[in-house]
């Protein structure tokens, strides 16, 4: 538990209390200077000493190692402005080019400053426009269209569809990098938490319910490797609808899904969980039919009945967030 301090009134009836000397110190206040307070939804009172102070970008500075791409992406996600790479002597091609490689999974860094030993990135968002939910909601749309068009693709051969479903991994992965970036800069700024209207402890909610809609895109994309090494071939009629048919309640899942967490909707939420009979007699039922299929194609058939059934499972994770 932090300092207890008593509450005291003047005459004329303003209570006030007393702040910390040792507090007051390190930040430079002395006598007649101004605090900012603010009020958060739950009533706690938040006194800003700097209130005024233009905000200072973070900078951070990496050197060159066999984990470049990985440095970059985790202190982006940290919520670090500014990134210096430094070299001691020169920065080569093939480093350059790992640099802007992994500055397009980014949204917002930019190379603001280059030469022969240096590259200098910088994040140019401003983290008060982009709401949280706004930005779920543009990656499970990606993710969602993703996850129908994979089934088509499976069942009817079309390997260009297939590949589509790849290409738009990765906008959805830039956006989830985007997400965790805003949420741990909301996290470490109770300001920003208070103007976009979401808690710290929301924070954490959304850190998982955008990881599941990752997840299920992830499980999207391997379907549609399993269609490339099918090559053309495809499933008999007949599975071909169980497949679509299972497809169409993994998708009715995942949506109520996320309604349900952004509206809080408790009911929806249960109508996922109690979709898991339906489910596993739909999943039986092509385990039973796919021991028809030749050998050359049995394989992918249950691979993809096991993505869908995860796909499943990630929307029963995401709904359960709303209790």
């Amino acid at each position: 538990m932090g300092e207890l301090r008593r509450m005291q009134r003047t005459p004329t009836g303003t209570f006030f209390v007393c702040l910390p000397k040792s507090w007051a110190k390190e930040h430079g206040l002395k006598k007649g200077a101004l605090v900012a307070f603010d009020e958060t939804a739950d009533g706690k009172l938040l006194i800003d000493p700097k209130y005024d102070a233009e905000q200072l970008p973070r900078v951070t500075n990496l050197a060159i190692g066999p984990y470049l791409g990985r440095e970059i992406i985790g202190h982006y996600l940290l919520g670090f402005d500014i990134i210096r790479i430094d070299a001691k002597e020169r920065i080569d091609f093939n480093i350059r080019n790992v640099v802007k490689a992994t500055m397009g999974s980014l949204i917002g860094l930019e190379i603001v400053e280059e030469n022969y030993s240096q590259i200098v990135l910088q994040c140019l968002l401003e983290p008060s426009g982009f709401p949280p939910e706004k930005i779920l909601r543009r990656n499970y749309a990606i993710v969602a269209g993703m996850n129908r068009d994979v089934v088509n693709s499976f069942v009817d051969g079309d390997l260009q569809r297939a590949k589509s479903v790849m290409a738009r991994d990765d906008e959805s992965n830039r956006l989830y990098f985007l997400l965790v970036r805003i949420l741990r800069t909301i996290i470490q700024n109770p300001r920003l938490s208070e103007k976009l209207g979401i808690t710290p402890i929301e924070c954490l909610d959304y850190r998982l319910a955008a990881s599941l809609i990752e997840a299920m895109g992830d499980a999207s994309v391997k379907i549609a490797a399993e269609t490339i090494e099918l090559n053309g071939l495809k499933p008999s009629e007949a599975l071909r609808k169980l497949l679509a048919a299972l497809q169409a309640v993994c998708y009715d899942a995942h949506e109520q899904a996320v309604k349900a967490f952004i509206s809080k909707d408790i009911a929806s939420a249960e109508n996922v969980r109690n979709m898991n009979e339906k489910i596993e007699t739909m999943f039986t039922d092509i385990e039973k039919a796919a021991k028809e299929e030749t050998v050359e194609i049995m394989p992918q058939i249950l691979a993809t009945a096991s993505f869908l059934r995860r796909i499943y499972e990630h929307s029963v994770d995401l709904a359960d967030l709303v209790v």
